[in-house]
């Protein structure tokens, strides 16, 4: 048998795999069990993959505009154009590295991040 997330009473009722007494269960969805450690390593995990998919959209726009240069582009424009674009490539670096580093922080059992403590 296992405890309760929220009483820590004796049970064998889970809900998405926490533990969960009938009393907590039917106080309805005021109350929110804990996130398992999955569920937190799979929330971290998919904001990795979000971001790697912008950072390879950002650097296909970045170089679609540096290819353009050679065609006339008017400068005010075109100047204006690559600091859109490589500022947008470089937040999407900086938050990846920011995912990177809250998965490596939660797998070495350092820190749970507070914005995921609650939710799965």
């Amino acid at each position: 048998m296992a405890e309760c997330a929220f009483c820590q009473v004796q049970t064998e009722l889970y809900d998405d795999g926490v533990p969960i007494c009938i009393d907590c269960s039917n106080a309805g969805p005021k109350r929110k069990p804990p996130a398992t450690d999955q569920q937190i390593r799979r929330t971290l995990l998919q904001d990795i993959l979000e971001l790697t998919a912008r950072i390879d959209e950002a650097t296909r726009e970045f170089k679609d505009i540096i290819g353009q240069i050679p065609s006339g582009l008017a400068h005010p424009d075109g100047v204006q154009r690559i600091k859109n674009a490589s500022s947008k490539l470089s937040v999407a670096r900086t938050e990846l590295m920011k995912a990177h580093r809250r998965l490596e922080e939660h797998c070495g059992g350092e820190v749970t991040p507070e914005d995921l403590e609650q939710s799965g």
